[in-house]
């Protein structure tokens, strides 16, 4: 991970989360550790939660390096989303430690490429445990233990699953269930204040990206071609969109969805994209790593 302790150049106004609490679950790495920087510049208390704590612990060290101010509104988690009775423990540490839980941003999950002929049921299974039941799970006790009674935000993990995820289907088809669970929420849920929102990235250029075989890294390589803004986009764009999706400014938003895929479900086969002119990334997280499959190309945004 970098080093570098420049602070998040966040767009949003200075203590904007100062006296709120944000549970961030895959916050140790990825787009996950890019929105738990962000939350913390702006004066979040944040309980990170993973599968591995050495993980959140090197995210933690960061933090304290750069918000010194912050020390001791940080609380780690280790705890399988797939596990009832862990998340509902987790959960009530988290009420215990920080008294409160405003935000939620279910980012935790995984997949893996293959064709649909060949996910074994139980490869089926891990990949929608993960990225359905985890979600469900999790948003669930954070409103019976707590927004329930308090109200609260709740930001979910979509994807590009506009039409379908060919390549990807274990993870369209638990993804399509989170579309579904987010609207269902939104509206079951609102009476008690609680707003239930989603992000769907498409092809953005986090580290993650390293961990798909080489075949997947080649195909991931030409992609953005296929994006009207011709580049990947940043974990600081995603992050950007949970942010506000938690924020007071999106107070009467509620079961929507926040594409930040640069328009790819806008392109057409009848349509060639030209080469961009004008198209400028949002950086403004310092300890951004890049992935490094882009690394024998031009810059990977």
């Amino acid at each position: 991970m970098a080093t570098s302790r420049e602070r998040y150049r966040s767009v949003y106004r200075p203590g904007l989360f100062d006296g709120r609490t944000v549970v961030v679950t895959g916050g140790g790495s990825g787009l996950g550790r890019c929105t738990v920087h962000e939350l913390a510049s702006l004066g979040a208390g944040l309980a990170l939660v993973g599968r591995k704590v050495e993980k959140l612990q090197a995210v933690a060290d960061e933090l304290a390096q750069i918000y010194p101010e912050g020390t001791g509104r940080v609380s780690l988690h280790a705890c399988d989303i797939r596990d009832e009775a862990a998340v509902k423990t987790t959960v009530a540490g988290v009420i215990a430690r920080h008294g409160a839980i405003d935000g939620l941003f279910n980012c935790a999950g995984g997949q893996y490429p293959s064709a649909l002929r060949d996910i074994t049921l139980k490869g089926w299974d891990v990949v929608v445990r993960n990225n359905l039941h985890g979600t469900f799970l999790f948003s669930r006790e954070c409103y019976v233990q707590w927004m329930e009674g308090h109200g609260g935000s709740i930001v979910n993990m979509l994807a590009d699953i506009w039409g379908g995820l060919p390549g990807m289907g274990h993870s369209g088809a638990a993804r399509g269930g989170v579309l579904t669970f987010t609207e269902t929420a939104a509206c079951e849920w609102g009476h008690a204040g609680v707003r239930v929102n989603a992000v769907a990235p498409g092809w953005i250029a986090s580290a993650g990206l390293d961990t798909y075989d080489e075949h997947y890294r080649g195909v991931l390589r030409g992609l953005r071609h296929k994006v009207p803004l011709q580049r990947f986009g940043t974990e600081a764009e995603l992050a950007s969109a949970v942010v506000w999706l938690l924020s007071e400014a999106a107070g009467f938003v509620s079961g929507a969805v926040i594409r930040v895929d640069g328009g790819v479900p806008t392109a057409r086969h009848t349509w060639t994209l030209p080469p961009a002119a004008r198209t400028a990334p949002y950086q403004g997280f310092p300890q951004y790593t890049p992935p490094t499959i882009f690394d024998d190309e031009a810059p990977s945004t």
